[in-house]
């Protein structure tokens, strides 16, 4: 039996999330799993380094699978990208280690928040950044996102449907940086919370209207009470962009761009 790891790209705009749900609804995992049981003729289960929510997008979302089934890797490519949708691809394949797992091997993920900051909601952009036609000190959001960097509880950040155990996350960088009327927040972390980036991000966006000030950001972490937080932004601006694994398995997976240049903008 052969695993292999692949690299998904997908708008999720007409996605209930990642996960596989109930009949009927249309989710990453049981698209991706429906097309590749066909060209294995056999079933193939697909785990996810995240669990996206509804609407949320990715440019690299990793995952892998395990099967019997002997096919060239562009078979898999072409055979899969011909049958899915065109609101998901397949990027890459990759053979790796059987213990190679995108979820329990993950050390780190990284996702990227997408704002249109102008007067007039952005058409070809639809349901692909999130429009704030309001004003906005960008200077002050920059300031404030650097708050949530390091290792706190953010159990003021995350929904009260969330499912981890404990809130503590380290937060290796975030970035919000300004390009033009795009703002763009990249966020790494050992972990995140479910509606976590989305609660930063409703965070960042009220001190950007000057309703509080950054300091605030310090009394939502001590409340630890998600009411203490805030509203949280839509899914439309977020994605999925990469995941790290330890070096014997980041070395086996390909190098890959993070995104199109209104996500990827250089640093």
């Amino acid at each position: 039996m052969q695993r292999y790891a692949i690299g998904i790209e997908f708008c999720g705009t007409r996605f209930k999330g990642w996960q596989t749900q109930q009949a009927g609804v249309r989710s990453i995992q049981e698209t991706l799993e429906t097309v590749l049981s066909k060209i294995a003729d056999e079933p193939i289960i697909v785990h996810g380094a995240g669990r996206t929510d509804a609407g949320v997008h990715a440019t690299n979302m990793v995952a892998h699978f395990d099967t019997n089934a002997i096919r060239p890797e562009r078979g898999w490519l072409m055979g899969a990208n011909s049958q899915l949708t065109k609101d998901i691809a397949l990027k890459w394949i990759q053979p790796v280690d059987n213990d190679f797992h995108a979820r329990f091997k993950a050390i780190a993920r990284r996702y990227r928040y997408v704002i249109y900051h102008a007067p007039m909601r952005p058409a070809l952009l639809y349901k692909q950044v999130t429009h704030a036609y309001y004003p906005l000190n960008i200077a002050k959001m920059i300031q404030a996102a650097k708050k949530f960097e390091g290792t706190h509880n953010f159990e003021s950040f995350r929904a009260a449907a969330c499912q981890s155990n404990q809130p503590v996350r380290h937060v290796k960088h975030c970035r919000l940086t300004a390009h033009g009327p795009f703002l763009v927040l990249d966020i790494q972390a050992d972990g995140f919370l479910h509606h976590m980036v989305r609660n930063i991000v409703g965070c960042l966006l009220e001190i950007g209207q000057e309703q509080y000030d950054i300091d605030h950001i310090d009394t939502i972490f001590a409340a630890e009470d998600r009411k203490a937080a805030g509203v949280t932004a839509p899914a439309d601006g977020l994605y999925f962009i990469q995941a790290y694994y330890p070096e014997q398995f980041q070395k086996q997976l390909p190098q890959v761009d993070l995104g199109p240049q209104w996500l990827n903008w250089p640093e």
